[in-house]
């Protein structure tokens, strides 16, 4: 539906498609998170699901781009069942106090390990629970045979 119809890709990314509940916002972890996963040196397998997870794979309605006060710096992407099926079961592997103890026990310093500067406090129980939110969010798409649409704004 929103392959075909820049309309309909509107709604979904207006938050006006689907009920709140289908949608996942992650504020600003996903580099932070991409960071500690590549400090931690997880498997290639897990390491590219997660990026898959945040970033997508195909973008889904180029057309959607000359639309006005849109999504504009990252092309809306999707990620077919199958693909979530996937990630969801990789992101599932994933112990995430073991990625996260990579991190350096002072904040100031585990900031800039993974260079998120402009926060306050120490980025584990941050990063701990939109990790969680993510892993649930694919599990619970996964389950209902769901495709995923990604975008940041």
């Amino acid at each position: 539906m929103c392959r075909g119809s820049v309309e309909e890709l509107d709604k979904l990314c207006s938050f006006e498609l689907l009920p709140s509940s289908d949608y996942l916002d992650l504020d600003w972890v996903p580099a932070p998170l991409v960071g500690v996963f590549e400090l931690a040196q997880v498997s290639t397998p897990i390491l590219v699901a997660l990026r898959r997870g945040l970033g997508g794979d195909v973008e889904i309605n180029p057309a959607y781009r000359g639309r006005q006060n849109t999504v504009w710096e990252h092309p809306v992407a999707a990620l077919e069942p199958d693909i979530v099926a996937e990630v969801a079961r990789l992101l599932g592997q994933v112990e995430t106090e073991a990625v996260l103890a990579v991190l350096p026990e002072d904040a100031t310093a585990a900031l800039l390990t993974i260079d998120m500067r402009e926060f306050d406090g120490h980025p584990g129980p941050y990063l701990h629970r939109h990790f969680a939110a993510l892993r649930d969010f694919y599990a619970h798409a996964a389950r209902r045979r769901l495709a995923v649409a990604i975008w940041w704004d």
